[in-house]
């Protein structure tokens, strides 16, 4: 005879999608904030807070990368005529953008 066990839980909601800053977020939960991480498990709104800092970092990224590439100059011009340096410029602008997302939003 089998025995259906009833332990009272809600069923599993759907995760939201965290992303990659979502879950640098969560690492450095676990790794450096346990207290932190083990509130949010209980309270089960890690993968929200993960998908909002997700949401923030995005969104963050989108404001700093363009200011910073009007202050290195890498406009549309410079990209007609020197392709290579334009788009070492964009990558770095956006190393250096990640670089202040990550302080301001994930390793807070």
């Amino acid at each position: 005879m089998r025995r259906i066990i009833d332990n009272s839980r809600s069923p599993e909601k759907k995760r939201p999608h965290i992303g990659h800053y979502g879950h640098l977020r969560k690492a450095y939960l676990e790794g450096y904030r346990p207290d932190l991480y083990a509130a949010l498990i209980a309270s089960e709104q890690l993968y929200e807070h993960c998908a909002e800092i997700e949401q923030a970092a995005r969104s963050r990224l989108d404001l700093i990368i363009p200011q910073l590439a009007k202050s290195a100059g890498a406009t549309e011009a410079l990209k007609a005529q020197d392709p290579m340096k334009w788009v070492g410029l964009m990558n770095a602008c956006k190393a250096q953008a990640e670089e202040i997302v990550k302080f301001e939003l994930i390793y807070n």
